[in-house]
């Protein structure tokens, strides 16, 4: 039986698109790499950002241009880009009927902790929530599947009573390496070829359709 849910935020539970594509050009920028507004930054939505900057810059992740491009990115990030961000239909109404089932809810986002807390307490859902798991800003438990390890280890939850919610692989095969089950959302930034590779076990065109499911 499903008692906890884990769900990650970029393009499942909020639409970043604005605040994260735009910081990365900001950052590039700022570096001396411009990347013209022609350009889709979609797919940086969602894996760890700094990889793909490094990918953008063709550069190894431990160069330190990537280091740089992330600073950038979250001077503005953090002003100005996290705010930048939408919630999807149906998903206050949804995280409502949730808690009235008594689920417990846990974030899980490659994001940093500080600013997954910023952003869910600006759109008034941080409440919804037993605990808000992001990653450090050193860069640690960038990876779904270690960031996964680490809920279940911290909240000592078991992987047979969990369920991951999210738009990417990332998402699916982090909860996966952990024997937890995986619904992915198909209206987030994770390609239908994408999720149909990753084989998550129910695919949802809404996140309403997860109380169906459950």
């Amino acid at each position: 039986m499903i008692k906890n849910i884990l769900l990650d935020l970029d393009g499942t539970l909020t639409d970043p698109k604005v605040g994260i594509t735009t910081s990365a050009r900001y950052g590039l920028d700022k570096i001396g790499y411009p990347v013209d507004d022609s350009t889709n930054l979609d797919w940086i939505i969602g894996p760890p950002l700094k990889a793909s900057l490094a990918k953008i810059l063709n550069v190894d992740l431990s160069d330190d241009l990537a280091e740089q491009a992330l600073l950038g990115y979250r001077e503005r990030f953090s002003a100005i880009g996290l705010y930048e961000n939408e919630v999807y239909p149906t998903v206050v109404e949804t995280l409502e009927k949730l808690k009235e089932k008594k689920y417990q809810l846990f974030l899980a986002t490659a994001k940093p902790t500080i600013y997954a807390k910023q952003i869910l307490e600006h759109f008034n859902l941080a409440h919804y929530f037993n605990e808000i798991y992001g990653s450090e800003l050193s860069g640690e438990r960038t990876n779904k599947g270690d960031l996964i390890t680490y809920i279940l280890e911290q909240e000592n939850l078991k992987p047979e009573e969990c369920i991951m919610v999210g738009d990417r692989e990332y998402d699916i095969l982090g909860a996966r390496k952990n024997a937890i089950e995986t619904i992915a959302v198909e209206y987030g930034y994770g390609s239908l070829d994408e999720l149909t590779q990753a084989n998550p076990k129910v695919r949802i065109q809404q996140f309403s359709d997860l109380l169906q499911y459950l």
